[in-house]
């Protein structure tokens, strides 16, 4: 059987695809400098920044990651999200609800290299009632609510 890219009902063999790397039995990329992938100028200049108001995560500032690592970083930089998270609900009086990753995908429209574009951490924390937030937000809207409902028949 051959396997290979088909175009224009012809098989191509994989061998003669241009920029394809070969990949051993274990996933790991031959080394060889013949097979070395180069990173594009896409590549190299793309930047990663935290878009969240938590301070103490990374990518704080704009930073680098190769194609090759951003699952890993991305994935890692999402895990701090939801461990801080998992630390507020540890306080009295919260419980997290759920937590959700989701990475979104990318391909250099350069080189082709799929990538880890970015990710995003979604979390759900319920409060008790002897929450202070939440004793202050039921305050507020008391004073508002107070004398909104006057009844002028009596």
């Amino acid at each position: 059987m051959n396997i290979g890219a088909m175009s224009n009902n012809y098989t191509i063999p994989v061998a003669a695809v241009d920029r394809v790397t070969p990949v051993n039995t274990d996933n790991s990329v031959d080394s060889s400098p013949k097979v070395k992938p180069i990173e594009c100028e896409t590549c190299k200049q793309r930047r990663y920044m935290d878009g969240s108001n938590e301070a103490d995560v990374s990518f704080k500032t704009p930073g680098y990651i190769s194609p090759e690592q951003s699952y890993a970083k991305v994935s890692a930089h999402e895990r701090e999200h939801v461990s801080n998270a998992m630390q507020k609900a540890s306080k009295p009086g919260a419980k997290l609800i759920s937590a959700n990753v989701t990475l979104k995908m990318g391909v250099c429209p350069e080189c082709g290299r799929p990538y880890v574009a970015g990710g995003l951490t979604t979390t759900q924390i319920r409060y008790s009632e002897e929450n202070p937030y939440e004793k202050n937000r039921k305050s507020m809207e008391a004073g508002v609510l107070a004398g909104s409902n006057l009844d002028m028949t009596a």
